[in-house]
């Protein structure tokens, strides 16, 4: 079925698995995340399931594909404001909270150590470039553009769903919000400032 171009029945079947897995694989994880579920939730079969993703890790790997990609689009990287960027992830963290759970399942179940994803789908080679371009620029301290990429990245995820302190929920008082929101981008405007 992947081969062949789909039909609009095909695609909005697709799509419903896709949502319907998403939603179980950021509660349950890969291994705890059960097809019968999805499958349920989709209004389809394993059949469409397997066809369309070949399996629960297909389906997870798609899924997880696209979670980063939505990162990238949806907050790209401004290395001239990197405290507006953190922002921007917390932001999105409270929007959508099962992409940072996705992407802590990865971790714990398939990559403990080292980058999250493959060399050849870590699609931070941007990010790298406009880090270092605002390095070269005096607009960001010195050090590996990728350590910093990283530590700007974990003080926005200070109260995200996968906080071992505290998860914020979109539910809290808009003043919550934006208290953190201040906190944040001053310590990242402050661990990032040359010199």
């Amino acid at each position: 079925m992947a081969d062949k171009p789909l039909t609009s029945r095909g695609a909005a079947t697709r799509q419903r698995i896709l949502d319907a897995a998403t939603q179980e694989f950021a509660e349950h994880g890969i291994a705890g995340a059960r097809v019968e579920r999805i499958v349920a939730a989709a209004r389809t079969n394993k059949a469409q399931l397997y066809g369309y993703f070949g399996n629960k890790e297909g389906l997870f790997d798609a899924i997880f594909a696209a979670s980063l990609e939505r990162i990238m689009t949806v907050v790209p990287i401004d290395a001239t404001d990197l405290a507006g960027w953190a922002v921007r992830l917390y932001d999105e963290y409270l929007r959508r909270p099962d992409l940072i759970r996705l992407a802590t399942w990865e971790r714990l179940e398939r990559r403990p150590t080292g980058h999250l994803v493959d060399d050849s789908n870590r699609l931070d080679d941007a990010k790298l470039r406009a880090i270092a371009e605002a390095q070269a620029a005096g607009i960001v301290r010195e050090g590996d553009p990728f350590d910093l990429m990283a530590m700007v990245i974990a003080m926005s995820m200070a109260w995200s769903p996968v906080s071992n302190v505290y998860a914020a929920s979109d539910q809290e008082a808009p003043e919550l919000h934006e208290q953190r929101r201040a906190l944040l981008r001053e310590s990242v405007e402050r661990a990032i400032a040359p010199g």
